[in-house]
C-alpha cells in the first residue's frame, strides 16, 4: 500500500516539475530595464495620413453661417421637404485617395497624404484666410485608425484607437495580453506603407531597447502576430486518438493500483 502511494506521489511530482519547467526569462517583458533610459531626444509621435484613411474635418467660426460652406455635412429634411441644414448636422468623412488627395468644399482637391493632422489643420487655416475674415478653428480627426492583433493572445481582434497613438504593449493589453504560449522574442509586425509596399519586422518584447525602436509605436492598419512557442506546437500535434490513448492509459494505471491494493 505504501509503495503504491509512493509511486503515485512520484508521478504527481514528475508532472508538477514538467509544468513548472518554463523559465520566467522567456515570459517577462523589458528584462533588465531598471537601469535603462532613452537618452536620445525625439519628437512626440504623431500619426501621418495614408491613402484610404477616413478623416473628419470641421471648420468653426464665431458666425456659423460663414463657416457652413466649408463643412462636409449631410443635409436633413425638415417636414420632409426642405433640405436645409439643421442645427445639428451629421459630419461626413473624407476618403483619402491613392494619391493622398481629398475633395474639400470650395477649395477643391488638396493633398493631405503623408501629413500629420496638425499640419493639415495649419494648411487649411492658411487656405481659408482668403475666404474668411476671422481665423477659423480647424479640427482634423482620423476615424478609421485601427490595429489588428492575432495569434497567441487572449482576445485576438481588430481594435479602433481613438487617440491615434498606440504602442506595441498597449496593443497587446487591448488583446488581453499574450498567453504563456506566445513567443515574446519573435513577435511579427506587418505594415503596409503609403506607397503600397509591405514590411514585416520581428520584435523582441523581452528586449528593453524596444522602447527606442521606430516600431515601438504602431501605425494605422498595422497587424501584430504573436507566434506560438514549441510547447504549444507540440500540444497541438496530438490527435484525438492520442488523447484517447492517454486517457485509457491513465484508467488502466488507476485500475492496476486498485487491484494491487485489493489483493494485498
Amino acid at each position: 500500500m505504501k509503495k503504491v502511494r509512493s509511486f503515485n506521489f512520484l508521478i504527481i511530482l514528475f508532472i508538477a516539475l514538467l509544468s513548472s519547467c518554463g523559465s520566467s526569462k522567456k515570459i517577462a517583458y523589458l528584462q533588465d530595464a531598471e537601469s535603462f533610459k532613452d537618452t536620445f531626444p525625439k519628437e512626440l509621435y504623431d500619426a501621418h495620413i495614408k491613402p484610404k484613411d477616413l478623416l473628419t474635418i470641421t471648420v468653426s467660426t464665431f458666425d456659423k453661417e460663414v463657416s457652413l460652406p466649408f463643412n462636409l455635412v449631410t443635409p436633413r429634411a425638415i417636414n420632409g421637404t426642405d433640405m436645409s441644414i439643421t442645427s445639428t448636422p451629421t459630419l461626413q468623412t473624407y476618403l483619402v485617395d491613392n494619391d493622398g488627395l481629398i475633395d474639400f468644399p470650395v477649395l477643391g482637391r488638396i493633398e493631405v497624404g503623408g501629413m500629420t493632422k496638425k499640419e493639415v489643420e495649419n494648411m487649411l487655416k492658411e487656405k481659408l484666410k482668403v475666404y474668411l475674415k476671422e481665423d477659423p478653428l480647424v479640427n482634423v480627426r482620423m476615424v478609421n485608425y485601427k490595429i489588428t492583433v492575432l495569434g497567441e493572445v487572449a482576445k485576438p481582434s481588430t481594435f479602433t484607437v481613438a487617440n491615434e497613438k498606440i504602442n506595441i504593449y498597449e496593443a497587446l493589453a487591448m488583446a488581453g495580453d499574450m498567453t504563456i504560449y506566445g513567443k515574446r522574442e519573435n513577435v511579427k509586425l506587418v505594415r503596409e506603407n503609403a506607397d503600397g509596399s509591405k514590411l514585416v519586422v520581428v520584435l523582441n518584447l523581452n528586449d528593453k531597447s524596444l522602447v527606442s525602436s521606430p516600431y515601438f509605436y504602431l501605425q494605422q492598419n498595422d497587424v501584430i502576430y504573436v507566434e506560438p512557442n514549441k510547447a504549444k506546437a507540440r500540444s497541438s500535434s496530438y490527435s484525438n486518438v492520442t488523447a484517447l490513448w492517454i486517457s485509457a492509459t491513465s484508467i488502466l494505471v488507476s485500475l492496476a493500483s486498485l487491484v494491487v491494493t485489493i489483493t494485498k
